[in-house]
């Protein structure tokens, strides 16, 4: 049957998106509504309001067609395009199809609307053979476009390209008209939405000699997306600074913006990271989606032992409760659940933040701004004026800091911050090499919180790998019990890398009286975290472990982010 004879009996998108249970029947006569008075497809309209995702849509398409969805390397694989010299790029980028397989009889076709007659229809007349529609997602497509089919009015002659690149560099208004060119504008929307669609955390845009770089970090990792022409690094940049609100005639300092963007329907907020490069400006942006985080103990893959323990600190009336780990191991993020769980109604709740990552209902967050003075000491010293009876410190990170904070908790304030330490056991020390007298700190701390971030592993392919006995003697276990671990395979649902999503491994410091003493006694971490294992307390390393056992990670996730303890 071709492709024609099958659109007869299945054209109607909107019930096959209510038959797979993506949509309600009311959510998709709503998208009916508006794509007749907007004049516009049914599928636009749906994803511009955010009522469905690329990847529900493409995947009805796929279900309509019978066949199966084109994974996103399946059109990475592409080295060069087919029909290239009958299909021209411009056609291509408005239609959103990228031909992928040609045997000399039928052509292939990827597509973002699958049910585009016209588009089929015209291809099949240019190439001069029949053409199998095929449903691709639509960011997967256009990052396609953009390295097979280069944007043909963004490349200029060989002759105008050193006068554009004098331009580029000199000129702040023609800045401005690059960065304002439809071409530009798609492309930054594109590499944004692709970032929130695949829940990517941090986009990188890095200038290179021969090249443009883009690269995704997908849990705690960074991926390359796309190559694009050097020639484009002015043009993007300058987009990205425009949304930002930077000044796009500063090129050689540092600069830090943010970006509110309406994407899929719900606002996502984007902090912008600009830097000098050899070959040009470096750009970072951090994606901060609030519907990407749920501030649940349960998801951030804490044990039940450390949540209560936890818990507990934070219904302390006064004292400090601290969380402690490298840069990108969900201290903030912890933090954020703690303060959530507070009654902010009864409770004035108040935050000094740098930056203010996430905006959390009834709570009264502060940014830090040293340009004009107004650090972590000097604003934490003002909120004590304000009748506060929960605050949260970004980190400590100085010993003013550290003394405000002491004398706001022997004062009958809960202070919750963060330190940079490896183990919860040396907050102590760092606080003790910060200027902090013992006696102080053991009157006023609560509790520490040590973590990291491991990926976990994809349940839809991971495999189990039997231990070998001489690997769980090194780890301590039981030989004979017949232990499995689980290996990442890698599969279209987790981006062929094995690892979907991440959960927090953690141990929690309990300052019991033996700790007390130990910390009175001048004692170094090491010996205080011997006596608080003898007490109970599981070591990061110990708590991967038992995930890694469980099947949540891999024991190699594990030592890269803790290290062993053999």
């Amino acid at each position: 049957m071709n492709d024609a004879a099958l659109f007869e009996t299945s054209n109607d998108l909107g019930h096959w998106l209510v038959q797979s249970s993506v949509c309600d029947p009311r959510v998709v006569e709503r998208g009916k509504a508006v794509a007749q008075e907007s004049s516009q497809g049914l599928a636009a309209v749906m994803l511009q309001l955010g009522l469905v995702t690329e990847a529900d849509l493409a995947e009805t398409y796929a279900a309509m067609l019978g066949r199966p969805l084109v994974p996103a390397n399946a059109l990475e694989a592409l080295e060069e395009p087919f029909c290239g010299e009958l299909l021209s790029s411009r056609f291509m980028r408005q239609a959103r199809v990228v031909p992928v397989y040609d045997d000399g009889v039928v052509l292939h076709l990827v597509m973002a609307d699958p049910l585009d007659d016209f588009t089929a229809d015209a291809i099949s007349l240019a190439a001069g053979r029949e053409v199998c529609r095929e449903a691709g997602r639509l960011s997967d497509i256009d990052a396609a476009l953009n390295r097979l089919y280069p944007e043909e009015d963004t490349e200029p002659a060989d002759d105008e390209k050193s006068a554009s690149d004098d331009l580029a560099e000199d000129d702040t208004d023609r800045l401005k008209d690059l960065a304002s060119e439809a071409p530009v504008i798609r492309l930054v929307n594109q590499i944004i939405f692709r970032a929130v669609e695949n829940k990517a955390s941090d986009i990188h845009i890095e200038p290179d000699e021969n090249r443009l770089v883009v690269r995704y970090r997908y849990d705690g990792v960074l991926h390359e997306a796309e190559s694009l022409s050097p020639r484009m690094t002015a043009a993007l940049t300058s987009r990205i600074k425009i949304m930002a609100r930077l000044d796009i005639a500063e090129r050689r300092l540092p600069q830090d913006g943010r970006i509110k963007l309406a994407v899929r329907g719900h606002e996502v907020d984007f902090r912008v990271s600009t830097v000098p490069g050899l070959h040009g400006e470096i750009v970072v942006l951090r994606v901060l989606d609030r519907t990407a985080v749920r501030f649940d103990y349960t998801k951030l893959g804490l044990s039940g032992t450390i949540i209560d323990a936890f818990k507990n600190a934070l219904d302390m009336p006064n004292g400090i409760v601290l969380v402690t780990g490298p840069t990108g191991s969900g201290k903030t993020t912890t933090l954020y659940t703690g303060l959530s769980g507070l009654n902010a109604t009864e409770r004035n709740v108040m935050t000094v933040e740098d930056p203010i990552e996430y905006q959390l209902s009834g709570i009264n967050q502060l940014q830090v701004k040293p340009a004009i003075g107004l650090n972590f000491s000097s604003l934490l010293r003002a909120i004590l004026r304000q009748d506060p009876d929960v605050i949260m410190v970004g980190e400590i990170r100085d010993l003013e800091t550290a003394q405000i904070a002491v004398q706001a908790a022997l004062t009958g304030h809960l202070v919750l911050s963060t330190l940079h330490t490896n183990s919860a056991a040396a907050a102590v020390t760092r606080l003790r090499d910060m200027g902090l007298e013992d006696y102080l700190l053991t009157a006023v701390l609560r509790g520490v919180l040590a973590q990291r971030l491991v990926r976990r592993l994809c349940t839809s392919c991971r495999k189990p790998a039997p231990m070998m006995p001489e690997l769980a003697e090194r780890l301590g276990l039981e030989t004979h019990s017949g232990h499995t671990l689980w290996q990442a395979t890698g599969c279209p649902e987790c981006r062929h890398t094995g690892h979907r999503g991440r959960l927090a491994i953690a141990e929690y410091l309990n300052p019991s009286k033996a700790v007390t003493r130990l910390i009175l006694a001048g004692a170094d971490h090491v010996e205080i975290e011997a006596a608080a294992m003898e007490e109970g307390m599981e070591t990061m390393f110990r708590a991967g472990l038992m995930a890694a056992l469980q099947g949540e990670t891999t024991l190699e996730e594990v030592s890269r982010a803790v290290g062993s303890e053999s």
